[in-house]
């Protein structure tokens, strides 16, 4: 994944202090501070930017004979009265934390070094995890190396490994009873693995981690330090070694652990349970308050709509905050993180079963006012319960399209089934809008057509430099590029656009295809194009951050999809002043007419060939036919392009759908008519509560045995893969006829062990 290591957390002080939360802390954080000046500023602002307000900030001074160290750590002390300083003669790292440890006040510690840092969501994360897994011994997560080295450490958790290497980072949340037991960090008079040594005296007690994941710890890696200073001194390092090895050997047995994301989940019906608490995260209530429940944030269309009304809301009238609800490497987090005030990753933290009681605590302790959803599956099934629960809040919803391959229309019959809870409904074109109607059966003054539309000065071609992207994929100015931007998945028929490659060759023979993007079939996508002779035509350019430069090198931008609503790509091609050739799908046609493009008729049939690669002569056809005609005449060209940039700074403004959503937001919060009704839906939710709860029991079960069937699905194709990998040297090896045969055949059977794979080899040798 690409990760932006300029984006520490801590840069500046994100909200102002909150004086009333020093009152009964949930955790202690523990520093050990030695004339660490120069960077606790950052690690202060970090500490007050957590979302998670209610702790106690212990900071133990070792000794510091620096006098500036020490005027900053008073002046920083005296800011929030959740900083305790204790000081103390110099006793080395292992003392001062457990100074902090005896001086704590809750149940809960968390290590952290006074030039290290940590994502807005650490405490709050690591806090819940440990609350609803009352068996687990501490909780940790992902890191970050920053500073003199710069990396991404992610190891999942081994026992046994860990008597020889060290896979954690020093900071996590750990229960205070299990560092008692094992009577704190280990005090010596020279320095050595303190971290590693504690956690393996905590194995060897029978402690259980967790593994949170998500890269939520910056650890600042300089040429200094305890670490450093070990590695340095052959002597040290050589106590060191024995130290370690001395409570690795009480280590007897692979202690499980709880790795999120979870690969398996709870095979038992669980009911929704709500959060209690009455605590609040910000004071006072100044702004409208919006969760946005989403699946994830990847690169995609409907994550780019996201991304869009994340950064383009007035800050000063609306907070946004974010929960997602499937397992992804979320590729475009720190992009969201720049716009909102916190993002959680139910599946990174929690098993399911708890993420009822998660968002009812969120819902309450930010006292939200907008639920925005999208996309999101267990989001909808859960939606009777919320509204159950939360009688004043707001629940709305926005559909990018239906889906008729899957769920029986997708996110657009999951949200008509709700349509009686939702009290709003955005859909990107008028054709959905009608399948809600008329097909779901939605109230119709409750569905709304909201077109996303662009921002046409940031997609404005005059900005722009030409040759950029031509150069990158080495393409001769003089060739027409035809672009094709999009997630390569089924949905986009990436192979379809192979075809019509191929089939243009003979009108175009210079025609360039870009392919802008990545996905699940990227991979087989180029070894297509190679088998087809195609690496002089279609090019691949990956995922790339910036649009702008393909887009103003592009001559067309070819939409060829077996379904959309209307593609952000359409949109900003025409802002570009690029025309589009597009499948006649959702609401494209609404965008593209003969002025800006052509709409060709959709020939496959989405429900019953989803998944097809074969393509009618007839649809190729129209497609390459609509390619030479675009670009035969260049003068109609020219016009053409003229009134795609006309089209989109007309009627398709993103500010204008920016505006439509803050007006809706504002309004639907302050209408008393629709808070009655809301309370009204709410009562009468109450009286048949037992029918709502074992819906999201059944929906639990339901995603429990899906999640299985698709791990055992990515397993049998593992397996495939290999098993085709094996035919295809075992065919290599029957077509061989010289003496390096035999020895092929063994090394072929040290590979490969005994089993169905030799049976195999073997009767194709006697055959």
């Amino acid at each position: 994944m690409d990760f932006d290591f300029t984006k520490e957390p801590g840069r500046k002080l994100q909200k102002p202090l909150k004086e009333d939360s020093i009152i009964d802390p949930m955790l202690s954080i523990i520093t050990p501070f030695y004339n660490a000046g120069a960077f606790l500023e950052q690690t202060f602002c970090s500490v007050m930017n957590q979302t998670f307000p209610w702790f106690e900030w212990i900071i133990v001074d070792d000794g510091s004979k620096d006098l500036v160290s020490l005027e900053i750590l008073e002046r920083l002390a005296g800011k929030d009265r959740r900083i305790r300083v204790f000081h103390q003669d110099n006793g080395g790292i292992s003392t001062a934390r457990n100074t902090g440890i005896r001086e704590s006040r809750t149940e809960i510690i968390v290590p952290l070094d006074a030039d290290d840092l940590i994502e807005p969501v650490f405490l709050e994360e690591l806090f819940f995890t440990l609350e609803m897994k009352p068996e687990a011994a501490w909780a940790y997560t992902d890191s970050v190396g920053f500073g003199k080295r710069e990396y991404l450490w992610r190891k999942n958790f081994s026992s046994i490994r860990m008597k020889t290497e060290n896979i954690l980072v020093y900071t996590a949340a750990i229960r205070k009873k299990w560092l008692l037991k094992v009577n704190g960090y280990e005090e010596s008079d020279r320095s050595f693995n303190e971290d590693w040594h504690l956690w393996l005296r905590l194995l060897a007690a029978g402690a259980v981690p967790v593994h949170v994941r998500g890269y939520l710890f910056w650890y600042r890696r300089k040429d200094s330090g305890v670490l450093y200073t070990i590695q340095q001194d052959q002597e040290l390092k050589e106590e060191a070694r024995k130290k370690i090895e001395e409570a690795a050997a009480d280590v007897k047995k692979n202690i499980p652990v709880r790795e999120y994301p979870v690969k398996y989940l709870s095979e038992s019906y669980r009911l929704p349970r709500s959060y209690h608490g009455t605590r609040k995260v910000f004071s006072p209530h100044g702004k409208i308050r919006v969760l946005l429940l989403l699946p994830f944030m990847v690169m995609g269309g409907a994550d780019r709509f996201n991304l869009e009304v994340c950064s383009r809301m007035d800050r000063d009238r609306f907070e946004i905050g974010i929960i997602t609800t499937i397992a992804s490497d979320n590729e475009w987090q720190q992009r969201f993180a720049e716009h909102v005030t916190d993002i959680f990753n139910l599946p990174d933290f929690l098993d399911l079963e708890n993420w009822a009681e998660f968002i009812s605590y969120y819902i309450k302790s930010r006292e939200v006012d907008v639920l925005f959803l999208s996309n999101s599956h267990y989001g909808y099934y859960l939606l009777p319960w919320i509204r159950k629960e939360f009688p004043d809040l707001v629940i709305m919803d926005y559909v990018h399209m239906e889906e008729w391959n899957w769920g029986a229309g997708g996110f657009a019959r999951t949200s008509g089934v709700m349509n009686n809870i939702l009290e709003k409904t955005f859909v990107c074109n008028e054709k959905t809008r009608e399948v809600m109607i008329r097909h779901f059966k939605c109230v119709p003054e409750t569905v709304e057509t909201l077109h996303i539309g662009t921002d046409p000065e940031m997609y404005d071609p005059d900005k722009v430099d030409t040759g950029y992207a031509r150069k990158k994929i080495n393409i001769d100015e003089s060739r027409p590029v035809i672009l094709f931007p999009c997630r390569l998945a089924p949905q986009k028929r990436p192979f379809l656009m192979l075809e019509i490659a191929k089939s243009l060759r003979d009108k175009i023979p210079d025609a360039a295809f870009i392919v802008v993007g990545d996905g699940p079939m990227l991979k087989e996508l180029k070894e297509t194009s190679v088998k087809d002779g195609l690496t002089d035509t279609v090019y691949f350019a990956g995922r790339q951050d910036d649009m702008l430069p393909w887009y103003k090198d592009a001559s067309l931008t070819l939409i060829c999809s077996v379904k959309e609503g209307i593609a952000l790509a359409a949109y900003e091609s025409l802002a570009m002043g690029v025309p589009v050739i597009t499948s006649d799908v959702g609401g494209q046609s609404e965008l593209i007419d003969e002025r800006v493009g052509r709409v060709l008729p959709m020939m496959q049939d989405e429900a019953k060939n989803y998944h097809d690669r074969t393509y009618s002569p007839e649809e190729v056809g129209s497609y390459v036919s609509a390619i030479v005609s675009t670009l035969s005449n260049p003068e109609e060209y020219q016009k053409m392009c003229t009134a795609a940039r006309q089209r989109m700074m007309e009627g398709f403004s993103m500010q204008r759908m920016i505006s439509k959503l803050e007006e809706t937001f504002e309004e639907m919060v302050s209408d008393e008519v629709l808070r009655e009704k809301r309370k009204t839906v709410s009562e009468a939710l109450k009286m048949t509560e037992s029918c709502v709860t074992e819906s999201v029991s059944v929906y639990l079960r339901w995603r429990s045995e899906a999640e299985k069937g698709n791990q055992y699905f990515q397993e049998l194709k593992k397996i495939r893969e290999k098993h085709s990998a094996c035919t295809r040297e075992l065919q290599s090896i029957r077509n061989m006829r010289s003496w390096k045969l035999v020895q092929q055949y063994r090394h072929f059977m040290d590979r490969t062990g005994p089993g169905r794979f030799l049976r195999t080899i073997r009767d194709l040798f006697r055959r």
